[in-house]
């Protein structure tokens, strides 16, 4: 019956996650699920997280001066742009950008598994809005 039960929780989760772009912090994700799982604690959504994680169903974002991980079901490759007045973050589709790795490596026999490349800058709606 646990892992029923886990099963009903990772699945939630990930529903909520594949119905987001925003890329949420376990926190938001947290806040969700309870939503549909009243008595879910945040150490089962964390734990969830890492097992969708390592299923790899989900990745982990980590943001360049942020303390919290944030969550992403887009698995198709992509980068991340990052607002650093709000904090959003938008995916950034690949095929747009023709990244040379190997000129980087200046030759170097360094096997690449991937590339992760993040953007900061302002985005649209606070450009519009003119906070600073």
């Amino acid at each position: 019956m646990a892992s029923r039960r886990g099963s009903k929780q990772r699945e939630a989760i990930l529903r909520i996650l594949q119905s987001t772009d925003i890329h949420p912090t376990a926190d938001w994700i947290y806040d969700q699920v309870r939503k549909v799982i009243p008595n879910i604690s945040l150490g089962t959504v964390y734990r969830n997280l890492n097992l969708l994680r390592e299923e790899g169903l989900i990745r982990e974002v980590t943001i360049h001066g942020s303390s919290s991980a944030r969550y992403d079901a887009n698995l198709e490759p992509h980068h991340h742009f990052i607002c650093l007045r709000c904090n959003s973050v938008y995916d950034l589709p690949i095929h747009g950008a023709n990244l040379n790795v190997e000129s980087y490596l200046g030759g170097k026999n360094f096997e690449v598994k991937f590339v992760k490349l993040d953007i900061f800058g302002i985005c649209d709606k606070c450009r519009s809005e003119g906070t600073n």
